[in-house]
């Protein structure tokens, strides 16, 4: 994949920044209105570029580098990089979930390693979710979207990688964001368990990466859905 270049970075400030030219016919543009956009353009790059590295120390850390050699592979001292990276992430045990949600794991884990994937994407969640009848694909029918329909589209994104399977999988930054919503979720609607649908939303919400995507595409508001799904009774068991 070709890195972003510094024109079409330019071009895209210049396309985005509503407040560029002045009314008028002026000559000289806003210029620190376009300073303004490119600055939040580049934080955006930076973000993406941080959960990048983030995601691959979760995965040495997994896997048993010590933040000695994390640090030397990233050019900085021990010190600096547990700085950075000290906080560990959450785990979600399967006594958090319920049964449905424990089962569609089983077939998310399972399209990661089917693909030599090394992480667990957003992408291989709506896969996981959508493999069975559960709360997640009621809620897909009761927006008017056939769960079957997201499950083909999302299987279509699924890529091959050349990773050997491993018994632990780290879930990518997105995937951590749409769980911890779906805890939350759980939590204000009273339910002991975090259940599929719960996931889903999540993963509507972040409005990142590739569910976010064939969520997205099949007309799914997350505004609209989270309100279908507040009509739904609750399984979660």
């Amino acid at each position: 994949m070709p890195l972003p270049d510094l024109d079409d970075l330019i071009a895209e400030v210049d396309r985005t920044c509503d407040a560029a030219h002045r009314p008028g016919g002026q000559e000289q543009p806003d210029w620190l209105a376009l300073l303004s956009t490119a600055a939040s353009l580049a934080g955006q790059l930076q973000a993406l570029a941080d959960d990048l590295v983030e995601d691959y120390v979760e995965h040495c850390r997994m896997h048993g580098s010590s933040w000695t050699d994390i640090g030397a592979a990233l050019g900085v001292t021990r010190q600096a990089v547990q700085q950075r990276f000290h906080a560990p992430h959450k785990r979600y045990d399967p006594e958090t979930m319920s049964e449905d949600l424990r089962q569609a794991m089983t077939h998310i884990k399972r399209a990661a390693v089917q693909h030599r994937n090394n992480y667990i994407g957003t992408e291989h969640l709506l896969w996981g979710l959508t493999a069975e009848d559960n709360n997640a694909t009621r809620l897909l029918r009761a927006a008017g979207v056939p769960p079957e329909d997201v499950h083909k589209a999302v299987g279509s994104r699924l890529t091959m990688g050349a990773s050997q399977a491993a018994e632990r999988i780290a879930w990518t930054p997105y995937s951590r964001k749409a769980i911890a919503i779906a805890e939350e979720r759980a939590g204000t609607a009273g339910s002991a368990h975090i259940d599929c649908d719960h996931l889903l939303l999540g993963l509507a919400q972040i409005a990142r990466g590739v569910a976010a995507t064939v969520l997205g595409e099949a007309g799914l508001d997350p505004a609209t859905f989270a309100d279908t799904s507040s009509r739904l009774p609750d399984t979660a068991g």
